[in-house]
């Protein structure tokens, strides 16, 4: 029932993204002292949640199953040290405050909608 309702969907994607996201940053900064290791990032949520949806418009077209939601991974910006690492552990921490961020909020509308549901059937 649930399901079906745009925003509880949009919040599920902003929360599996910042999650694979947090994910990948956990990654660059375990191979920070790698030698060659390039630092990767998620494409933006924008950009994965477009993407995302025209899957699912062109698999219901096509009557295929519906399509999860994955963003592709791209490669961080970033100066390359003398042994050719471009992770930088400051930017990585940036990167992993912005997941955390992105996950609290798509919390917090995931909450909010559900709080008004209740509100609206009755529920306290």
């Amino acid at each position: 029932m649930f399901t079906d309702l745009k925003i509880m969907h949009t919040a599920s994607m902003l929360a599996r993204h910042s999650v694979q996201r947090h994910a990948q940053v956990a990654e660059n900064i375990a191979n920070a002292d790698t030698p060659g290791y390039k630092a990767k990032d998620l494409e933006p949520f924008a950009e994965a949640f477009a993407k995302s949806q025209r899957a699912q418009m062109d698999a219901r077209a096509s009557s295929f199953a519906d399509q999860a939601f994955e963003a592709r991974k791209i490669d961080a910006e970033g100066v390359a040290s003398p042994d050719g690492n471009t992770v930088s552990l400051e930017d990585q921490m940036t990167r992993s405050t912005a997941a955390v961020r992105d996950h609290e909020t798509a919390l917090t509308v995931y909450s909010k909608a559900l709080a008004m549901m209740r509100a609206t059937l009755g529920g306290r």
